[in-house]
């Protein structure tokens, strides 16, 4: 059997191509072009983390996934809840119930108003 050795281990940073203009601290997900990342939107299905610093289109974005990130609020939140992807790269309370499953980026860790960064356990 030939030997493998993955891209990226759980938790590491990976460098991305912004496909606009995106904050640090936003919520992106993966474009169908590949290794190209946009701003996040509400329901988002295909996040891959947390940019790590302002960019513009074409520019190279380092993402941030995995272990405890604190993306901004749409929406108060309370510590415990999960959360899912909201407009503009933020997070907003998951609704059980009526939210599916897949849409889970974490679970928040401490209680805060509306656009305040709050601190997520990612799921890995």
């Amino acid at each position: 059997m030939a030997d493998y050795v993955p891209n990226h281990l759980p938790g590491q940073n990976v460098t991305y191509i912004a496909g606009g203009t995106i904050a640090g601290g936003q919520v992106v997900v993966l474009s169908a072009t590949g290794r190209v990342v946009t701003v996040a939107g509400a329901g988002a299905r295909n996040t891959v983390g947390i940019a790590c610093h302002s960019v513009v289109s074409g520019q190279a974005v380092t993402v941030t996934r995995g272990g405890e990130q604190r993306p901004i609020a749409a929406g108060a939140i309370t510590a415990g809840v999960l959360v899912k992807s909201a407009a503009a790269g933020a997070v907003a309370a998951f609704v059980p119930g009526t939210d599916a499953i897949d849409l889970i980026l974490g679970v928040a860790l401490n209680t805060v108003a509306d656009t305040a960064p709050v601190d997520v356990a990612w799921r890995a």
